[in-house]
């Protein structure tokens, strides 16, 4: 399946992120939960750095091929540092109709926004319930749409339907995301279970969402995501937890996403991800189906909320 991660503290050279830790996102990719049910159809990532020419704007790459593979990751990520970063391992089925292209792989960054995206999700028939949803849509993101993902979709309505760009607009506007899309699978008698694991990036910013609807279009899905695993797949992986690590001095364990634990406000690194990725599962704080976490780097420490989504 899809792995997303997403970094924001100091600045860090990008390979103790992305290729040294034994639980990276480039090893992830050497052993995917469900392979061989599915295939591996890409990866990227996006980074902001104050030594970019353009610091305010983030450093997109992408590429459609499985990451151990990249040859270039290992030529590239050495030279790069960055104090925010989004990366996504890309998993699509076994379908011709799965195109493997560098516009379709996470994460997606629009013009006039200053949000990226990525997801471990899916959104069921969206190619026919754009019927629906279009009308929601603004033309500056539609016309910016390049690839064939419902999360490049999903994207350009999300920014359609934000207010702003504070904690509580977006917060409205994933709720409202939630609301529009249910209404339309209703209409149009296309309701199914949907799996919506969002990270949404900004420079020192993360907003993580693990939200979505059950098999009959219903939000107050509950149950026991481990044992569904033999019994449900799906509701499982829409009842799984995303995951959050806060602490700091993540700078002085190599080769690991370790970090030293600390009391609530004296953090200074955040870690937002699929899975946990230390030995220690302990550490790190689930962000549960239903709910938000709202991240931000101020002055060197993390802020952090975690509220439910009224959907």
């Amino acid at each position: 399946m899809c792995r997303v991660f997403a970094y924001i503290g100091p600045e860090i050279p990008l390979a103790s992120l992305l290729l040294e830790p034994k639980n990276s996102l480039v090893n992830q990719s050497l052993d995917p939960e469900l392979h061989p049910h599915l295939q591996l159809a890409g990866w990227g990532f996006g980074a902001w750095s104050e030594h970019l020419l353009k610091p305010e704007d983030p450093l997109l790459y992408r590429r459609p091929k499985a990451a151990f593979y990249d040859d270039n990751a290992t030529g590239i990520i050495p030279s790069l540092q960055g104090s925010t970063l989004l990366a996504h391992v890309r998993a699509s089925g076994y379908d011709s109709g799965v195109v493997q292209t560098d516009e379709n792989c996470h994460p997606f960054s629009f013009d006039e926004t200053p949000w990226i995206i990525a997801q471990n999700g899916a959104l069921p028939n969206w190619r026919l319930l754009q019927r629906e949803l279009l009308a929601h849509c603004n033309d500056r993101y539609l016309e910016q749409m390049r690839g064939t993902t419902d999360t490049e979709f999903l994207y350009t309505l999300l920014l359609s339907l934000l207010k702003g760009d504070s904690d509580e607009d977006v917060k409205q506007g994933f709720e409202k995301l939630l609301e529009v899309i249910l209404e339309a699978m209703r209409k149009l008698d296309l309701v199914a279970l949907t799996k919506l694991k969002i990270a949404l990036v900004g420079q020192d910013r993360i907003i993580g969402v693990n939200y979505g609807c059950g098999h009959k279009g219903e939000t107050d899905v509950t149950g026991d995501w481990k044992k569904l695993r033999e019994e449900d797949m799906s509701l499982s992986m829409l009842l799984e937890p995303m995951y959050l690590l806060t602490g700091k001095n993540f700078q002085n364990y190599e080769s690991s996403y370790e970090v030293d634990v600390c009391p609530e406000g004296e953090a200074t690194s955040a870690i937002f991800a699929s899975e946990p990725l230390t030995d220690d599962g302990d550490e790190w704080l689930n962000i549960e189906f239903g709910e938000i976490v709202a991240l931000q780097n101020k002055g060197g420490f993390i802020s952090k909320k975690v509220s439910r989504l009224n959907v």
